[in-house]
């Protein structure tokens, strides 16, 4: 399963991520259909170096015709959302049956204050972090 899968790279990497969006929300156990995987990462060179080497292993290619490591550059982020309005880095498996994975290039919010609130969970054996609903409530 892919999800199992993206969770078991981004633990095995050290990967600092929250999972956020209509996967979050069905964790927290709420319907909601979704046919993505959002996630927040913290952004500094060692945690984005890190998430491109489980993005590797997994076979993941993103879906704008650009590079894989083109994402490790924070200049090039930058103009992704000055002059192309780019919210996401979406990513796709080589199975076409598989989630895309969308990374949150310039989340709402400071990634450590997200953290900060985070909840874990253990979902076969794998610890993950989500977030805190807004309000602060489990």
């Amino acid at each position: 399963m892919f999800y199992l899968e993206l969770f078991r790279a981004l633990q095995q990497e050290e990967v600092r991520y929250l999972v956020v969006g209509g996967l979050a929300v069905n964790l927290y156990g709420v319907e909601r259909a979704t046919m993505d995987v959002d996630l927040m990462l913290a952004m500094d060179q060692d945690n984005v170096g890190r998430f491109l080497k489980a993005a590797r292993a997994l076979g993941l290619a993103p879906i704008a015709p650009v590079p894989l490591d083109s994402f490790a550059d924070e200049a090039t982020r930058s103009a992704w959302i000055e002059q192309k309005h780019m919210v996401v880095f979406a990513l796709r498996a080589t199975d076409p049956a598989a989630p895309t994975l969308d990374v949150l290039i310039q989340p709402p919010l400071p990634f450590d204050d997200a953290w900060s609130r985070r909840v874990e969970s253990d979902i076969e054996a794998l610890k993950k972090a989500r977030r805190l609903s807004e309000d602060g409530k489990n």
